[in-house]
């Protein structure tokens, strides 16, 4: 497959002296700023060109109205320099007896071309010299995009994948390309693994930065190497972000350059929106498989481990199961703001799974997620690698989003039709730490014999004892009474101390006397009282079963 080279087709100031009929161009002034850039010619037939002129323009004259006002001169080639135009082409010899000295020492100072025009060519033809080779560089620059866009179709057609689309690139534009995911981890591994996890370093330490960026294209340089980079921004579906990351700056005059890149651009967020697609309907179908489990619709244990083989699972295997939920804030959100950020949340610790130290299972049931770890050690000895590792997850999550997140562990087991028991284990851990009043806990399962009591209680004597117990508490519809609830059962688990309470709340301990004490007045009861602890208590016990059996308080 051939590549096309990508060369630098714009027209620029140095390139008037190498057009044959120009042989008589004479550079006065500004000899830095030839690599300016020439995008349209303009004639001058009045003192006040200025406000006509645009940046890249080209202006030529025969100096009939600065004849008489060197000022005016002065300030137009200032005021040119200022805007960003090309360069100045003036026929000093017609109306003017040369250009003033402070005027060429003025254009050196600001890098800005003056160039003396020959009387024997007419304003015109320069002017249409000047436009022919700017219409070839702009055909050539055409023809590029077609030629880049065609190449690169093809390479979408032929289903080649991004990791070729990236080397493809690379070989274009002379540098070597890396695409990143939201969070600026490597989507497609290719060579040069050193030097790729080098900069990864660097960007993933400043990563607040390039998340905050209003831009789509930026550049970088590491201090320590010495190297620049480029980095565009690409968006596919829900406004998520990519990164493309270039081992050397592009600048954004070299239009063609941009081109490609922006050609390749279009490519991958259309290769990404394909892959995502279709990891959507995976994530379908396995979360649906999840869902069932949890609802009991399977007919028995060997349906169970027939499934669950088909999403990897193999039974006999000693496994783990983690259930996680993101702490609720302070401030409140809305339900569909919740859920968006849930989601976010969900999908990096989708891609973290990955690097837990034993291969995980990731499924997803409303705002838990369970990742089903397989052990290849003992119970005991596999919490001691896969709690860090849990822990390293929590302070990434805490670090990037505004949330924090809290694991419940199962006990180990290694018959799959005992997925749904591990579930309840670790979604009951997990419960009992937010009942506490904690954040980014990890709680592990330890068996209950009060729990286990009460599951074998008829549910309808459970829900009348919370009831009776909790009255207006037990359901509560306001958020008012939703927080008397909470308040009172963090006060409880923390053994009746105000400071405490309010430490786990992150509200003011007068606070938490007021709520305790409207709870009094809704109970009718003096919550000191060790008789009337015991019974809250017991209650509180009783709703975690509440829930599990209605899949929520609703009365």
């Amino acid at each position: 497959m051939s590549f096309i080279e990508v060369r630098q087709s714009i027209m620029k100031v140095s390139e008037l002296f190498q057009i044959p009929v120009f042989n008589d161009f004479r550079l006065v002034a500004g000899s830095e700023g030839t690599e300016r850039e020439i995008c349209n010619v303009n004639m001058m037939d009045a003192p006040d060109i200025i406000d006509f002129l645009k940046p890249n323009d080209f202006l030529i004259t025969t100096g009939y109205h600065l004849q008489r006002d060197p000022t005016l001169f002065y300030n137009l080639v200032e005021q040119m320099a200022a805007r960003g135009c090309a360069a100045l082409g003036i026929k000093s010899r017609r109306f003017l007896n040369g250009i003033p000295n402070e005027i060429i020492e003025r254009a050196d100072q600001l890098h800005f071309p003056l160039i003396d025009l020959p009387n024997s060519l007419a304003l015109v033809d320069i002017t249409n010299q000047t436009l022919t080779r700017i219409l070839d560089a702009r055909t050539k620059e055409l023809q590029f995009a077609i030629d880049t866009h065609q190449q690169f179709t093809e390479h979408m057609v032929s289903g080649e994948g991004i990791d070729r689309l990236l080397k493809r690139l690379s070989d274009m534009i002379g540098f070597q390309a890396l695409l990143l995911d939201s969070y600026f981890k490597q989507v497609a591994p290719n060579s040069g693994t050193e030097k790729r996890e080098g900069v990864l370093r660097h960007i993933q330490a400043l990563e607040q930065i390039f998340l905050g960026l209003s831009t789509n294209k930026s550049a970088f340089s590491i201090i320590e190497t010495r190297q620049t980079y480029s980095l565009f921004v690409l968006h596919t579906y829900r406004k998520k972000r990519y990164f493309l990351l270039i081992n050397g700056l592009l600048p954004q005059t070299d239009r063609l350059l941009m081109l490609t890149v922006e050609q390749a651009s279009n490519v991958l967020v259309f290769e990404l929106m394909k892959d995502e697609a279709l990891k959507q309907t995976e994530r379908k179908m396995r979360d649906a498989f999840f869902a069932n489990l949890l609802r009991g619709s399977f007919s028995g244990g060997e349906e169970i481990i027939s499934r669950a083989k088909e999403f990897g699972l193999v039974n006999g295997l000693t496994y783990v199961l983690v259930c996680g939920e993101l702490d609720m804030n302070k401030e409140p959100l809305s339900f569909i703001t919740f859920q968006l950020e849930n989601n976010d949340v969900f999908d990096y610790l989708e891609g973290e799974a990955g690097l837990l130290p034993f291969p995980a299972h990731y499924f997803v049931n409303d705002h838990t997620c369970a990742l089903i770890c397989e052990l290849t050690m003992t119970w005991e000895n596999g919490l001691h690698f896969l709690k860090p590792a849990l822990k390293e997850i929590q302070r990434k999550i805490q670090r990037i989003f505004p949330h924090t997140i809290s694991f419940g562990l199962s006990s180990g087991f290694t018959d799959l039709a005992d997925l749904p028991d591990a579930f309840r284990e670790a979604a009951g851990a997990l419960h009992r730490g937010k009942q506490a009043g904690d954040h980014s806990f990890i709680q592990v399962y330890q068996a209950s014999g009060l729990t286990d009591l009460l599951r074998r209680m008829p549910f309808e004597e459970l829900g009348k004892i919370y009831r009776d117990t909790l009255q207006d508490l037990a359901y509560p519809e306001k958020d008012e009474d939703r927080a008397l609830l909470q308040t009172l059962t963090v006060y409880l688990e923390s053994n009746c101390q105000i400071s405490e309470t309010a430490k786990k709340l992150y509200v003011h301990r007068n606070t938490v006397i007021y709520r305790i004490e409207k709870c009094e007045h809704l109970l009718g009861k003096d919550i000191k009282d060790p008789e009337t602890t015991f019974q809250l208590r017991f209650a509180l016990r009783i709703r975690p079963l509440i829930e599990e059996q209605n899949g929520g308080i609703d009365g």
